[in-house]
């Protein structure tokens, strides 16, 4: 596709009941539908995620005007699992033709299930939990997985050399794999860790970090959780002060919205990214995506908005495959998934038989000022980390 093919600007506004992005008189319609978390404590994430998804919306209506148009459908499920399967159930009764977003593996899981038994087609880049693409749901789909977050947290701590790393995380379903994942890893390099588990619903982190100060007196504290649970734990150790070298987290951590509005405890925090921040796009698909999302959303994209993006235009190419061949049930637009080989702005994305994209691989960011840096692999570096070097 071409520059002037692809770019368009737009009034900015997200209209959540029913949106259409774009013309295209004499078209056939199709009606998205996306579930996400606008409310809750995943708000932040599930925004960042509708925000690219509705710039995937937009740049197909103008490439497509003329040949088909696309509808956006978005329902709340406000960071709430029961909501979200409501949501599924609702948008499939109002007719869409399949569906995109879901954050967090314990919400993914029964709303990709309540999409499967209308048949519809649920594509995601919010659920890593190895068990999602292990249930046997044709329907299922993401571009994104554990391993590819995993690897990358754990090729930063072995960089640092450091010789103990206390591992603080969620019990969740994602989190708890996470944690063990990356705890194997860095046994298997002769590194001693410390763990220390905790309750999704916990809200003071002091006892917890004081073990780790006390005890543990670890070189680098992982957190694997969520982003309430990352400020917590950050304001539990600037107060505490242990005397770690460096602080790394997963998902959610290395973003904008958190360098803005936790801009002193995220410094020199590391987190999985694969944008910097501010971020410079090059090629014409990608450029196209920064301004029609600074356009639409009056801000600079990042990986978040950019896996919405991703996820939700291989969504609308299936679904115009499918389309073209005459079918646009979930059986169809799941078999024109498995066929498209994409080199997309996360890489190239491809599903194998469970729905999974095996190609995926993540970066770390470290927040540094106003700015999130890319700072391991060094292939894909735009700074050098800042090590060691903690918040506090």
């Amino acid at each position: 596709m071409t520059l002037d093919t692809i770019l368009g600007r737009v009034a900015a506004g997200i209209i959540l009941s029913s949106v259409a992005l774009g013309t295209g008189a004499q078209a056939d319609t199709f009606t998205l539908g996306a579930q996400v978390p606008l409310t809750g404590n995943l708000a932040r994430v599930g925004t960042g995620m509708h925000e690219g998804i509705t710039v995937a919306i937009d740049m197909a209506n103008r490439e497509l005007a003329g040949r088909h148009e696309f509808k956006l459908a978005t329902i709340d499920d406000e960071s709430n699992p029961a909501k979200a399967v409501a949501a599924v159930e609702k948008l499939a009764s109002q007719g869409v033709v399949a569906l995109t977003g879901g954050y967090g593996s314990n919400i993914i899981g029964p709303a990709s299930e309540a999409a499967a038994k209308s048949n519809l087609v649920y594509i995601t880049s919010g659920g890593v939990a190895p068990e999602l693409t292990e249930r046997g749901l044709d329907t299922f789909f993401r571009i994104n997985n554990s391993d590819g977050y995993g690897k990358a947290m754990l090729g930063l701590l072995k960089e640092m050399g450091v010789a103990k790393v206390s591992i603080i995380y969620s019990n969740k379903e994602a989190t708890d794999e996470m944690a063990h994942f990356v705890q194997k890893g860095l046994i298997d390099a002769g590194v001693e860790v410390a763990t220390h588990e905790f309750d999704a619903s916990t809200t003071d982190f002091k006892s917890i970090v004081n073990k780790v100060k006390l005890r543990d007196r670890s070189e680098a504290i992982a957190m694997i959780g969520y982003e309430n649970d990352y400020v917590g734990i950050l304001r539990a150790a600037s107060v505490l002060k242990p005397e770690a070298k460096a602080v790394v987290g997963v998902w959610s951590l290395a973003t904008s919205q958190m360098n803005q509005e936790f801009h002193d405890l995220m410094q020199n925090v590391y987190g999985t990214s694969l944008l910097p921040y501010p971020v410079s796009f090059s090629g014409d698909e990608a450029v196209a995506f920064s301004e029609t999302y600074k356009t639409l959303h009056g801000k600079e994209p990042d990986y978040l908005g950019q896996f919405g993006y991703v996820q939700t235009r291989l969504l609308i190419d299936a679904v115009v495959a499918a389309a073209e061949k005459g079918e646009t049930n979930g059986k169809a637009v799941a078999q024109a998934l498995r066929a498209i080989q994409a080199d997309t702005l996360i890489g190239e994305v491809t599903f194998n038989e469970k729905g999974d994209n095996p190609n995926f691989a993540h970066r770390m960011g470290q927040h540094q000022g106003d700015r999130v840096e890319i700072v391991w692999p060094a292939e894909a570096a735009t700074a050098d980390k800042r090590f060691p070097a903690v918040p506090w």
